[in-house]
């Protein structure tokens, strides 16, 4: 629901507020006030087309601005997410600011986004009926639906089962055509992934293998100066050769010096300490000479050995330019081709199963698209008997409603087509809304639809822009009855010059012109009470303090339940 609406040096109007409410809410003033302006400013923040002649003479620009309830539409809450907007409270606000150069700038949450993402946003936010208005009915998708929603479960029970089923026809005859074209260039990529397969397997490489075969080679590569070093260290350690350090060794010599220590440290507990790290240092020694030796002895001088590495290196190296580049990556490219070739490979008697699964599923979206069909062309029929008696209660008596439902190539939702058409009077051949009927008589016939539809529609809010255009009397009450009983369902916001139609709203504003010979300025206040009977006698007779329009505007708020 709209909860607020600013405008701001737009047309004639300098600034006006208009908080908004459920219910009916109409719009009144006199010709040129400029109460379509706020028509014209819903129409650009339904992102519209914007023009410097819609700013103000002398104002730099023109800015509207509307907060709207949005709480619990997701659709809405996502896509001012997605463009970086907030929504406070479940509070949107959208804005429009047009300058005086007819440069247009579109906000929606507090950050600035294209003016198509607003018609995008108010689409399920608002419709606007008027009589020059591309208002959603008019659009064939949106009249398939509606028609869909006034039949319910006998169409949605039906479109629940041929959606998923559609959409695994769809699947299904996408991948056999997927298999079937571009067979050499599938032969090429699966001769490809067949030999690089051969390839890699004949080398049979193992994850983790070219590290371990990187140090094997090194130590093989450097067996002789390995066990050198660790000979030498042995000697000297051990005591085998004579060194500069005697011919015992390291180890007798730091046996010794513990023997030393340990004979006089019970004199000192300093030396104690000492004698203490000679012990170990003796262990440690005695352990390294051990070790070293157990080295040596690991070390092995094998020039064929080595030569068996570096060939296996050479191997998994090949591979690696190849399908690298490292060895991860030669076994991940390989684990893929597996499942191209399976992929690539798929025989006649694959594809023979998925055409026999596509005349399974067509033979069952045929079916459920004639049942489809029907139940849509037997709504069309109730749809269009109830708009009739709708429109003969507008004084549009020979106006009739046709929903044209057609047989199509299977699609999304089903396998016809829906258009609603329009004939005026009796003899006349039944057109497509847009073509078929005046702006008044386009607007009744959408007031009808909406009436008829009222229940079933999800929009929040309904504008109506002079939908009572051409009509009085009797059928002008029935449009304020009709106004009146959307308003149930719905927000309603109507411009309006009759007087029968303003009586029946719970909220009435009026545009109020100034003109001081130089500039003509207008404002909007809300009537109550006395000044909403004035207005409605100024709309009877055009004089406010007429005591007979002022009678007969107190019966038309009496008959209307507002007295």
């Amino acid at each position: 629901m709209w909860r607020h609406l600013e405008l701001r040096s737009l047309g004639v109007i300098e600034h006006a507020e208009l908080p908004l409410e459920a219910g009916f809410t109409v719009i009144t003033g006199e010709t040129g006030a400029g109460k379509t302006m706020v028509v014209t400013a819903l129409g650009l923040l339904r992102g519209e087309r914007s023009d410097a002649g819609l700013v103000r003479h002398g104002a730099a620009q023109a800015r509207v601005e509307a907060i709207i309830d949005v709480a619990g539409r997701g659709s809405v809450l996502g896509a001012v997410d997605d463009a970086g907007g907030v929504v406070d409270d479940g509070e949107l606000v959208l804005a429009r600011a047009v300058s005086a150069q007819g440069r247009s700038r579109a906000y929606a949450g507090g950050t600035s986004v294209p003016a198509g993402l607003l018609t995008q946003l108010t689409d399920e936010l608002v419709a606007v009926h008027g009589q020059s208005d591309q208002h959603r009915l008019a659009r064939p998708a949106h009249q398939r639906a509606a028609l869909d929603a006034f039949a319910g479960t006998a169409v949605t029970d039906l479109l629940a089962r041929y959606t998923p089923a559609y959409r695994q026809w769809r699947e299904v005859d996408e991948r056999i055509g997927l298999l079937r074209s571009a067979s050499q260039e599938r032969a090429r990529e699966l001769d490809a992934a067949q030999h690089g397969l051969v390839e890699i397997d004949d080398v049979a490489p193992v994850a983790g293998e070219d590290t371990e075969l990187e140090a094997m080679e090194s130590r093989l590569a450097h067996a002789e100066s390995l066990a050198r070093a660790a000979q030498v260290a042995h000697d000297l350690l051990a005591g085998d050769v004579e060194q500069a350090i005697g011919p015992e060794g390291a180890g007798p010599l730091v046996a010794q010096a513990t023997s030393e220590l340990e004979a006089q440290a019970g004199h000192d507990p300093e030396l104690e300490s000492l004698a203490s790290r000679a012990r170990d240092l003796t262990v440690s020694v005695t352990e390294l000479a051990g070790d070293l030796a157990g080295y040596l002895s690991s070390v092995d001088l094998d020039p064929a050995g080595l030569a068996t590495v570096q060939d296996r290196r050479a191997q998994l190296t090949q591979l690696q330019r190849k399908y690298g580049p490292d060895l991860d990556d030669v076994l991940a490219w390989a684990d893929d081709a597996r499942r191209r070739v399976l992929d690539l490979g798929a025989d006649d008697d694959t594809v023979a199963g998925l055409e026999a699964e596509r005349e399974r599923l067509h033979a069952e979206l045929t079916t459920l698209a004639t049942a489809l069909g029907e139940a849509r062309r037997e709504a069309g029929e109730r749809l269009s008997d109830e708009v009739r008696a709708e429109l003969e209660a507008l004084s549009m008596k020979s106006a009739r409603l046709v929903v044209d439902v057609r047989e199509a190539e299977l699609g999304p939702a089903g396998g016809d087509t829906v258009e609603l058409l329009f004939a005026a009077n009796s003899g006349a051949t039944p057109r497509p809304l847009a073509k078929g009927a005046s702006g008044g008589e386009l607007s009744r016939l959408m007031l009808s639809l909406e009436v008829v539809l009222a229940d079933r529609s999800d929009v929040p809010t309904l504008v109506f822009d002079e939908v009572d255009a051409g009509i009085g009397g009797r059928a002008a009450v029935e449009v304020g009855r009709r106004l009146a009983a959307l308003a149930t369902n719905a927000q309603v916001l109507a411009v309006t010059h009759l007087p029968q139609v303003a009586a029946f709203a719970q909220h009435h504003f009026r545009v109020l012109k100034d003109d001081d010979g130089n500039v003509t300025s207008s404002s909007v206040v809300r009537l109550e009470g006395q000044d909403r009977v004035d207005e409605l006698a100024r709309m009877l007779a055009g004089l406010e303090d007429s005591s007979a329009a002022q009678q007969h505007a107190r019966e038309l708020l009496e008959l209307a339940g507002h007295a």
